[in-house]
């Protein structure tokens, strides 16, 4: 039956009543005032199809829910190939142990056949990579297709684990036509595939909807070509309750929700409550199945003032995958107010405006009524990290300022090539010679998974998306065979100098040396900063010295793995230790910052910024060689690892060696340079712990005398940014003055920069540490292995520079510069803790600058040693903004000489 509505003009919402939900698109034609019908919920859905293949078992498993996978070993389940395997022991922290501890294993390519009901039907993949026989759990990689959709490709599950969550899961949603799914699994030459479970599951053809609101375009509703496109679902999320098991979904569902905390950017969360299910009514028009009552009856609202709601938004961030169009469905349930215009508010993706004025009282007629709401959002260029806001509409009456949000789903539709494969995530390895281990943080060269940075989307023309929509979204019918992309070729780099010229050609364009022979290449010569504009990148190294120095590239040597590729530890023929990453160039991911990073560290060299050895761009390879780092990140010597704790000379010292880097980056080249992505993982410490600036792929070209700020899409890692460079989009040297201060803190309280498992007011260190230093309670919260070891005067300094980094207003944070001189002071503060009366007491606390300073000895080389620079060898009288002696083109020899020469930078 269709319920009775009552329709009055309003600058609101119009209303779509459909066999398929509640779906509201954004116009300024009609609201829903009432409506009003029975809410007699249609049958629980029983799918047609339900397989459940335990793979590699000879046995059926049981699982939670009573959920039956059967043994593949039978006729009508046995795949086509590969051999079983099993593991006695697996992983005690595994969700399905006796699940997960077998698998098929492929060597050549394999299939599962099933014969299904045509229709889209739910494929779920289940991984747990261990060793068996000969085969290491991190030697597989391979592709996996459903029919004629790519759904993995170059997958490698061993860079999705970690001890703690040693396993992982994949969910498709495929339309198949015919009465046949075939599930194919290829691997690379010399790897091999596997599988450990799987289910093909029917779905409600109506749960979700083909038409959808393109974001940019507000009022128009785009079909998405669903039924000849493959799905893979990102996210399912129950903001502001707790993770949805899969037994607890919507009956015949079996989907599992997760929390939101840990994609709920910055310390300004809101408040979260619930109420009990039962009070959830789902109108005629809403299938139960669209999602459980569990996600409706929580939420996440803004809480607090009225004033204070005006000046902030609601934030979740979410890792994806660029070239993509995604599917964003948005589950609302008005839980706590019960009347029209008491909360209005608008909803924000990407940066743009996905709806205005949004009233679910308005649209429902009911408190505790579901709807949802679907966008459409191309992410072809800019961040791979997808951002949702909600906040007070700022021109309403509402008696509330505030927004609420109850779920959140994430849909990647598969591109032209009816592929849906992404990027596998950054492996950063803390010893070289063990077993990669795996992080998914957020960086500028790779992903995270977790989590974490933070990014807005670029702004497209509508007659450019209508294309994209077009092209991306509309899917040919005919079937397609799945064949391996051909790698696609680097563009050739520039022609740059050499010392290798008797096995090079040249032309007189844009193309890269092309060379005819695999010797030597010559010692060559390392970078030189002295050309403006210079883009000589040093060394030239053939594709073979490479591959001799790596091991031919050996997995076990990988260093690290990004959007551009990986890294893997060397040792050139001089015996010199080096990094060398090497392109990928099948990824497009991390290919605009590839570039950047070439760019600026072929005109940058500082003792403190990690230094461009060389290149190779044979066999349109594209592969930099730099320093290696033996100690490798900062942030493993300060929490995650066994490392031995730092002691706090030794990290006000890296403090101030990444200072150094970071203020010769705003002040030692003709245009400042910010890097925008400062964090402790990227600060590396080479064999004697001096700190070097790393990663440059996101940094840009500061602002000329004449601009103040640049303006840019928002960049950077998750808990480090610029609160008014997030806001504004305006960005500044202050904004890593903001992330610097941020390491600061970490650095102190040797703990993440985000930690949403600690309590609220602990999530965001920015905050919390802020918080206790206006209290004076900063020592209570540092790091426990500096207790009794820090100078009082000295931990007073650090946690006053800290402070004044993490201001709001960037205009009130000091300059690199003084921070730099900040650090030292307080180093010296620190070493002179027996000889108190070289410090004049007024100073101490007091403004950045103070009277006068003890100064340390310059170690004006360039190199790693470990030269003694903590002896006093007298008192300053000028205040100094930073170690010119470690500028190339600094005259100056005194630490405190740019007071004294006033005619500055």
């Amino acid at each position: 039956m269709m319920p009775k509505v009552v329709l009055v003009p309003s600058p609101l919402s119009q209303l779509f009543l459909s066999s398929k939900g509640l779906f509201i698109a954004p116009s300024t034609q009609h609201s829903l005032l009432g409506l009003t019908g029975t809410t007699t919920s249609a049958p629980p859905y029983v799918p047609v199809d339900n397989i459940l293949i335990s793979c590699g078992s000879s046995t059926n498993v049981t699982v939670d829910g009573g959920r039956v996978f059967q043994a593949d070993n039978t006729a009508k389940t046995l795949a086509s190939g590969g051999v079983s395997a099993s593991i006695s022991q697996p992983s005690p922290n595994l969700l399905y142990p006796t699940l997960m501890q077998q698998a098929r294993f492929f060597t050549t390519n394999s299939s599962y056949t099933f014969t299904v009901t045509p229709g889209r039907h739910w494929i779920r993949l289940y991984f747990y990579p261990f060793a068996f026989a000969n085969w290491a759990a991190n030697a597989s990689l391979f592709s996996v297709t459903a029919n004629q959709f790519v759904l993995l490709d170059d997958f490698r599950p061993s860079s999705w684990t970690t001890p703690d969550f040693p396993s992982l899961f994949r969910e498709y949603a495929v339309n198949v036509s015919s009465e046949s799914l075939v599930l194919g699994f290829d691997p690379a030459p010399g790897s091999y595939a596997f599988i450990n479970a799987l289910e093909v599951v029917s779905m409600p053809s109506d749960l979700y909807s083909d038409d959808a609101s393109l974001l940019g375009q507000a009022g128009s509703i785009t079909p998405l070509g669903l039924a000849d496109c493959a799905i893979q679902a990102m996210f399912h999320i129950n903001v502001g309750g707790a993770s949805v098991s899969p037994q607890n979904d919507s009956t015949g569902m079996w989907r599992t929700w997760q929390p939101d905390d840990l994609f709920i950017f910055s310390a300004a969360v809101g408040t979260t409550g619930d109420v009990p299910v039962t009070s959830i009514e789902y109108p005629t028009t809403l299938p139960e199945y669209i999602a459980p009552a569990t996600v409706y009856a929580t939420a996440r609202e803004m809480g607090g003032s009225n004033t204070i709601n005006q000046n902030f938004n609601l934030t979740w961030i979410f890792p994806v995958d660029l070239g993509y169009t995604y599917f964003v469905r948005l589950h609302f349930c008005e839980i706590f107010l019960s009347a029209l215009n008491q909360r209005v508010f608008n909803v924000y993706i990407n940066n743009q405006t996905a709806e205005t004025a949004m009233d679910i009282i308005a649209v429902t007629g009911h408190p505790d009524w579901p709807l949802y709401q679907d966008f459409a959002v191309p992410m072809f260029k800019g961040s791979s990290e997808l951002w949702l806001q909600i906040g007070p509409t700022p021109t309403s009456t509402s008696q509330y300022r505030d927004a609420i949000l109850n779920g959140v789903e994430i849909l990647k539709l598969n591109n032209s090539d009816g592929s849906l494969s992404g990027v596998n995530p950054s492996i950063i390895v803390t010893n070289p010679d063990a077993s990669p281990a795996v992080t998914k943080a957020s960086s500028s060269s790779s992903s995270r998974g977790a989590v974490v940075g933070a990014a807005v989307g670029s702004s497209i023309a509508v007659a450019l998306l209508s294309v994209c929509i077009c092209y991306y979204f509309c899917c040919s019918r005919k079937s397609k065979v799945f064949a391996k992309h051909a790698a696609r070729g680097w563009q050739p780099m520039p022609q740059v100098g050499s010392s290798d010229t008797t096995t090079t050609t040249t032309t007189t364009t844009n193309q890269s040396k092309i060379i005819s022979s695999s010797h030597k290449s010559g010692t060559g010569s390392y970078i030189s900063s002295s050309a403006a504009g210079s883009s000589n990148l040093g060394r030239y190294f053939t594709f073979a010295e490479l591959q001799e120095a790596t091991n031919n590239f050996d997995e076990s040597w990988i260093l690290g793995v990004g959007g551009f590729g990986k890294v893997y530890k060397g040792e050139i023929d001089d015996g010199t230790k080096v990094a060398v990453k090497r392109g990928n160039p099948r990824s497009e991911q991390g290919l605009t910052e590839f570039q950047t990073e070439i760019e600026l560290l072929s005109k940058l060299r500082h003792r403190h910024l990690v230094s461009l050895i060389g290149y190779c761009d044979e066999h349109y390879e594209m592969i930099l060689i730099y320093d290696y780092m033996a100690n490798g990140p900062l942030r493993g010597h300060l929490y995650g690892t066994e490392l031995p704790s730092l002691s706090w000379k030794q990290r006000l010292e890296i403090c101030i060696g990444a200072a150094r880097g970071l203020h010769y980056l705003h002040t030692g080249a003709a245009q400042s340079i910010i890097h925008r992505d400062v964090k402790t993982t990227n600060i590396l410490l080479d064999e004697n712990l001096v700190a070097k600036v790393a990663d440059f792929g996101l940094s840009k070209t500061g602002p000329t005398l004449e601009q103040t700020h640049i303006s840019t899409a928002v960049k950077g890692s998750f808990g480090y940014l610029d609160p008014e460079y997030f806001r504004r989009q305006q960005l500044t040297e202050k904004s890593d003055v903001y992330s610097f201060g941020v390491v600061l803190m970490e650095v102190l309280c040797a703990r993440p920069a985000i930690n949403p498992t600690l309590p609220r007011d602990q999530v965001n260190i920015a905050e919390w540490a802020m918080q206790k230093q206006k209290q004076g309670l900063l020592a209570t919260i540092m790091d426990p292995c500096l207790m009794g070891t820090c100078n009082p005067a000295s931990l007073r300094k650090f946690g006053d520079t800290a402070e004044k980094c993490l201001q709001e207003q960037g205009i009130d944070r000091p300059a690199m510069g003084d921070v730099l001189w900040n650090l030292e002071y307080a180093l010296q503060l620190q070493e002179n803790s027996l000889q108190p009366n070289l410090m004049d007491a007024s100073t101490e606390l007091g403004s950045l600058i103070p009277v006068a300073v003890p100064t340390r000895p310059i170690d004006d080389d360039d190199d790693d040693d470990n030269d003694d620079t903590s002896k006093v060898t007298g008192i300053s009288e000028a205040h100094s903004f930073g170690s010119v002696d470690d500028l190339e083109d600094a005259s100056a020899s005194a630490v405190f000489s740019q007071l004294v020469n006033p005619q500055g930078r």
